[in-house]
């Protein structure tokens, strides 16, 4: 009992020790704790709510009602498309947009009644031109010390199934598109997150031994080959899991009711060209929101790109009204657009609808949640988080936006696999636009000519859409 008591004893004081060290200057002391709790006085509409909280999530209890009343899902404006795909659990929504926007202008051009494609095949290669982007990285900056930001950056992000348009455009324009009957979803596929575990295992042990032998004093020529050996193993990796990817195929057009016109032989190149033929890389402008930095200013991202030779994401950040003019434009004229956005933000997915309204979280907590979308951008708490296909607008009698829709890529559900935003959660949690050149006014397209401000690979607005 002495022993037992003893140690009692000895835990009382080192409790008393603890309490009192956490008591310094900046920390909660007893008399703070005591002052939390008076400003917090339990109430029955306090019970009420913690009761309701401990059987329900924050999402259920503060679902604003009223949002629900009058919940139109007419549009003035809206671009035709068949069939909603469903990226399952992966982070390629950028590639889905892609090729969402890609097939309705293919389809349209050959007066197809349906068309897949197949993401698989463009995955493959744009795994494989990330890894080489890493290994070149790697090898670009051997000569900096570990803890360089560049190279801490390149080690915490070899590989990402995420992406942007960028990647779509370098990607599609080098190995071409096609079919999904073609090359077929796999179960790697269609949930990525253990091959991108694996492959970035394998590229930061690849990353060190580059690094080492540069300091060593390797040839250029013999890193080179020990890069091409280290990619050859990641093709491996893919190609067991993915699949081998075609270089020719045969391909039946059908017309508008289904029956077969042609069939003919292609390879992935000739079959993007000749089906679409647009200019990935030159027709296309990059438009960006965000007010936490000068308008009518050209950034560039480093390192924001799918390929070491591609292009790095370059944008012109634009107020959002002049965003909105040039995708009414662009939906006016049946051309669907690449759009991403913070979509986690207020989205009733019963509903399939974002909007500020829906959940009423200050009138829950009795606090208001007040910053703007640049003080947002600022802290890290909103920044471009997924991708889909912009496509339909909603305007009222003076031509003015009251919601749009967006074609998404989470498989069939609430208004057929659409989402609707409201223009005010437009205004707040939209973030990259990308819109032929044609409908962009010759003031924008003027700022395509300054020299980009670029911006380092960590910044909080650009993680990859996903």
């Amino acid at each position: 009992m002495t022993f037992i008591k003893d140690l009692c004893t000895l835990a009382l004081l080192s409790a008393s020790v603890l309490t009192a060290a956490a008591a310094g200057p900046g920390g909660i002391d007893a008399d703070m704790l005591a002052r939390l709790r008076s400003l917090n006085p339990a109430s029955s509409s306090q019970r009420a709510l913690r009761n309701a909280l401990s059987e329900h999530t924050i999402d259920r209890v503060a679902r604003n009602a009223e949002s629900k009343n009058n919940f139109d899902t007419h549009f003035s404006h809206r671009v035709e498309s068949k069939g909603i795909t469903d990226q399952q659990q992966s982070g390629r929504c950028w590639l889905f947009t892609g090729h969402n926007v890609l097939r309705a202008q293919m389809m349209k051009n050959v007066r197809l009644p349906e068309l897949k494609l197949s993401q698989v095949y463009n995955f493959f290669y744009d795994q494989l031109e990330k890894s080489n982007l890493f290994l070149q990285g790697i090898i670009d900056t051997a000569e900096l010390p570990m803890d360089d930001k560049t190279v801490d950056w390149l080690f915490a992000n070899p590989l990402s199934d995420g992406g942007q348009f960028t990647g779509i455009a370098d990607n599609f324009s080098k190995y071409g598109v096609v079919p999904a009957s073609v090359m077929a979803e796999t179960a790697n596929s269609n949930a990525t997150s253990r091959l991108s575990n694996l492959i970035s295992l394998k590229l930061r042990e690849y990353g060190l031994k580059l690094r080492d032998m540069k300091a060593s004093g390797a040839s250029d020529a013999s890193i080179a080959n020990e890069k091409e050996q280290m990619l050859s193993t990641i093709y491996r990796m893919l190609s067991l899991t993915l699949g081998e990817p075609p270089t020719e195929f045969s391909w039946t057009r059908c017309d508008a009711a289904g029956k077969p016109l042609e069939t003919r032989t292609y390879t992935p190149q000739s079959f993007y060209k000749e089906l679409a033929g647009n200019d990935l890389t030159g027709d296309y402008v990059m438009l960006m929101n965000d007010p936490s930095r000068p308008f009518y200013q050209l950034y560039e991202i480093d390192y924001d790109r799918h390929a070491y030779d591609g292009k790095n994401w370059t944008y012109v950040n634009l107020p959002i009204e002049d965003i909105k003019e040039i995708a009414i434009a662009s939906i006016k004229d049946s051309t669907m657009m690449y759009f991403s956005c913070d979509v986690g933000k207020y989205l009733d997915r019963d509903r399939g609808y974002l909007d500020p309204d829906n959940f009423a979280y200050a009138d829950l907590f009795e606090t208001d949640f007040p910053m703007t979308k640049a003080d947002r951008i600022r802290t890290h708490a909103s920044a471009s988080s997924h991708a889909m296909t912009l496509m339909a607008v909603d305007l009222d009698e003076k031509g003015q936006p009251r919601k749009w829709m967006v074609e998404n890529s989470w498989g069939p559900g609430a208004n057929d696999g659409h989402l609707i935003m409201s223009d005010r959660w437009f205004d707040e949690y939209m973030f990259r636009l990308v819109a032929q050149k044609k409908y962009v006014p010759k003031k924008v397209l003027s700022v395509l000519k300054q020299t980009p401000v670029k911006l380092p690979a960590w910044d909080p607005l650009f993680s990859p859409d996903n």
